[in-house]
């Protein structure tokens, strides 16, 4: 079990997630904003980010590539989940620091393979 943030502005995509990864045994923390993400990133150390790209204020890129630069919380990694599914997408984002990105939206056992395969043993 690991304690995931979910950093989405959707209420329906939080509640949605968050019952797939509560039922496959994880503890969601969510956050509607990448600001707001950020900081809880840094106070409550999660095993793993799930980042939204289209997010109000600063997008899911440049929160991706703040939590990546940030010592306090570079060690964990963020999986970017978005509507954006080009290819030059999923480049940027993995370019700004994310280990691995699903387009919207993710199959539940696809989501939940790359979680385990970013989490490890």
């Amino acid at each position: 079990m690991a304690r995931i943030l979910l950093i989405e502005d959707s209420p329906t995509e939080v509640a949605v997630m968050t019952q797939l990864l509560e039922r496959n045994g994880h503890d969601v923390l969510a956050s509607a904003s990448a600001e707001d993400g950020i900081d809880v990133c840094r106070r409550e150390k999660p095993d793993l980010v799930l980042m939204d790209v289209v997010l109000p204020g600063m997008n899911g890129f440049q929160a991706t590539r703040a939590l990546s630069r940030d010592t306090d919380t570079k060690a964990i990694p963020v999986l970017i989940i978005s509507t954006k599914g080009m290819d030059t997408d999923k480049a940027w984002g993995m370019r700004q620091g994310a280990k691995d990105y699903i387009v919207k939206p993710p199959r539940e056992d696809e989501l939940i393979a790359r979680i385990n395969a970013l989490l490890g043993p």
